[in-house]
């Protein structure tokens, strides 16, 4: 029997444990170098307990309007140690349940630190002090990023400055928050904190939220949560972050105005940046740029059978993609030919409404010289979303002119970040509007406000007026 094809996995998050189980699924040996948790970021201290609490701000929005439906009951407030404990739970059952998929996949685990002390040659420093040296036919990177910490004089010297990590466990809410940062990580946090009776400011430099995001729908979006009492500075700058009688006063220059702001909490939210100082990559003469980790379309480092995924590239760093990159780097490694694509990447923020979009934005067809149409349905049409959330959002599909096919989708409603998989497909499908408005959608529920967007971008939209 031939031996089987080595694979050592750095990182053990959504790209690291998907790139395992796939190699083990394709008949390597394969072995798994975690320094901290499995799951890593996405498990433990991003996507999935910011959901969790998003989730119970969720329960308590609706609990202020579930008179509007009859429903008599008496709000006692909340236990925050009850929120973070249940937010645990979660997290510890999904993180058992990776642990017992690499178990089942015979993927062996080592807890420790992985730098390179060669091409195909690591050298790792585990968890009870030992050194270990590792070798491997193939290497998949899938180190991760970390909080940003921009240069603002005073951010790393005050303690009540803290990153998306440090807000996922305070003790208790803050009476008071600023958000530096109006990406999708300060906006998510400051819904989570703005439903739980925190006083949230959000500053952000450029001039708009969420640069990724539709700019139509974006407003709409940041005009909603100022309505739930969230200031939003846009075009501003932090000068500085000093001691304050609050906790911290935070220097802000807008549009050439100094304004000072005193808040409990100052949430650093400005980005990511890749993991990868302790790799000591140069060693293994693998191209980066200031730590980026450069690959070709099969995931592929400039050093021949070494990959790197997710985060560490500096890219798109989200989860799914990172596993979508883990499952290819997987396949080339073991001599299969898979080559990555993201133009079905979603983008998704877990605001109140949820906002998704997949493909391309108005802004981006514009740079492109695109000849496009767009059709856009309001949530007011549609009946589950106006029992849902009173109607609030709207569907947007960017199509081109010449051949009517999906260019981009972006829905700001209930359960907008669910219903962007199905204008997934149809991008990746390379789908026509006919074909969206030819497949029957379930009544009654929100994703026939795709296809009505779709009859829209033809002026034949049945729930609504046409223009």
């Amino acid at each position: 029997m031939a031996n089987k094809t080595s694979i050592i996995v750095i990182g053990g998050g959504p790209g690291g444990y998907v790139a395992a189980i796939r190699a083990a699924q394709l008949g390597a040996e394969v072995t798994l170098v975690e320094k901290n948790k499995l799951g890593g970021t996405c498990l433990n201290v991003g996507c999935i307990p910011t959901k969790a609490l998003l989730h119970a701000a969720e329960i308590i929005d609706e609990m202020r309007h579930v008179a509007e439906y009859g429903i008599k009951v008496k709000s006692e407030g909340y236990d925050w140690s009850q929120v973070l404990a249940k937010k645990s739970a979660v997290v510890n059952q999904l993180v058992g349940g990776v642990a017992g998929l690499l178990k089942v996949n015979k993927v062996k685990v080592i807890e420790g630190e992985a730098s390179f002390s060669g091409a195909k040659t690591l050298s790792v420093k585990t968890k009870d002090g030992k050194t270990e040296t590792l070798k491997a036919d193939k290497i998949i990177i899938a180190a991760g990023s970390i909080p940003a910490i921009p240069p603002i004089p005073g951010v790393k010297e005050n303690t009540n400055c803290i990153d998306s990590t440090a807000a996922l466990s305070l003790e208790e809410p803050p009476k008071s928050m600023l958000v530096i940062g109006g990406g999708v990580i300060g906006m998510e946090l400051a819904t989570v904190y703005n439903a739980f009776g925190t006083e949230v400011t959000i500053v952000e430099a450029m001039p708009k939220l969420l640069p990724i995001m539709d700019a139509e729908l974006t407003t709409t979006l940041r005009g909603l949560m100022e309505q739930k009492g969230i200031p939003i500075l846009t075009e501003a700058k932090v000068i500085s972050v000093s001691n304050g009688k609050q906790g911290a006063d935070v220097a802000v220059e807008v549009k050439g105005v100094k304004q000072v702001f005193c808040a409990e909490k100052v949430l650093v939210a400005v980005g990511r940046r890749t993991n990868t100082e302790a790799l000591q990559l140069d060693r293994a003469g693998i191209r980066h740029d200031r730590g980026c980790i450069q690959v070709n379309d099969c995931m592929e480092t400039s050093v021949a059978g070494v990959y790197a995924i997710g985060d560490c590239l500096g890219q798109i760093m989200l989860a799914h993609i990172a596993s979508a990159q883990g499952e290819i780097a997987a396949e080339n490694a073991m001599g299969h030919k898979a080559v990555f694509d993201a133009k079905t990447n979603p983008s998704c923020v877990y605001t109140a409404p949820e906002f998704a979009g997949v493909g391309l934005t108005e802004e981006a067809a514009k740079e492109k010289g695109i000849d496009y149409g767009v059709g856009t349905f309001p949530m007011y049409g549609n009946g589950k979303a106006l029992i849902a959330n009173g109607g609030i959002g709207a569907v947007k599909i960017l199509y081109g002119k010449k051949y009517n096919e999906v260019l981009g989708v972006h829905i700001l409603g209930p359960r907008a970040t669910d219903m962007i998989g199905e204008a997934a497909i149809a991008i990746g499908l390379e789908a026509t509007l006919d074909e969206i408005i030819n497949t029957i959608h379930a009544h009654p529920t929100v994703t026939e406000a795709v296809r009505e967007a779709a009859l829209a971008a033809q002026k034949r939209a049945i729930h609504i007026p046409n223009k």
